[in-house]
């Protein structure tokens, strides 16, 4: 029933915006290298932790779960953290890793984490961010302010500001206040007040000058 062209262009979108996604971490890496000491891409962190400790992560993300389903009180980010570092013991040992988008050494000490993931997650999807954020607190054994991880949006769809923020679910199964940034905030930890604004400049500099390929493509079947 959809023309063929609609299809293409559909397809070319698909495409292009999965593309797109991963020069935001390339450009948040080359950034974050002219302001802080460290800046990885697919940086893995590595260590050896208690079976409990990883057991209480699980415990977290149920209980974190269970009051969003419930509408109960929901526990703040900093707690879960908390609960997951105090179980972590000198035996029953096991030796884990996990690889993040972007990891970030500030000039003066502090290590950031980002997962670096769409505007619109599905709920499956923020359960298990929050999950990867408190595995790197635990394998890095900080909490804040020595360690933050968050969960990061490269821009908001809905706006410039934080409360136009719509998709509901995030809002819901995530400590969204605590865990996720979004635009000006995550480019401002990366590289000060007006990284955002002139990344933004860039890309529309960019869009003028590659406009025309990209009709072309549309235009010859992609």
């Amino acid at each position: 029933m959809v023309p063929s062209d609609l299809l293409r262009i559909n397809e070319f979108e698909r495409a292009f915006s999965s593309s797109l996604g991963t020069t935001y971490e390339e450009c948040a890496k080359l950034i974050a290298l002219e302001h802080h000491q460290e800046a990885s891409r697919s940086y893995e962190i590595s260590g050896e932790v208690s079976i409990e400790a990883i057991n209480e992560i699980e415990r977290q993300i149920a209980l974190f779960e269970q009051s969003d389903d419930k509408n109960g009180n929901k526990p703040a980010f900093e707690e879960m953290i908390e609960a997951v570092l105090e179980d972590q013991k000198t035996n029953h040992l096991v030796r884990r890793s996990i690889q993040g988008d972007l990891y970030v050494l500030s000039r003066d000490g502090r290590k950031f984490f980002f997962e670096i993931k769409g505007s619109k997650p599905n709920k499956g999807q923020c359960l298990e961010v929050i999950q990867r954020l408190l595995r790197y607190h635990l394998l890095c054994g900080l909490s804040r302010p020595g360690a933050q991880s968050y969960y990061a949006m490269a821009y908001n769809p809905y706006g410039s500001n934080r409360s136009d923020y719509k998709w509901s679910v995030a809002r819901k199964y995530t400590p969204f206040e605590q865990a996720v940034i979004m635009g000006h905030e995550f480019w401002h930890i990366i590289g000060g007040e007006t990284a955002y604004e002139e990344l933004l400049d860039i890309y529309q500099e960019v869009g003028r000058e590659k406009g025309k390929h990209m009709l072309d493509a549309l235009a010859f079947g992609f």
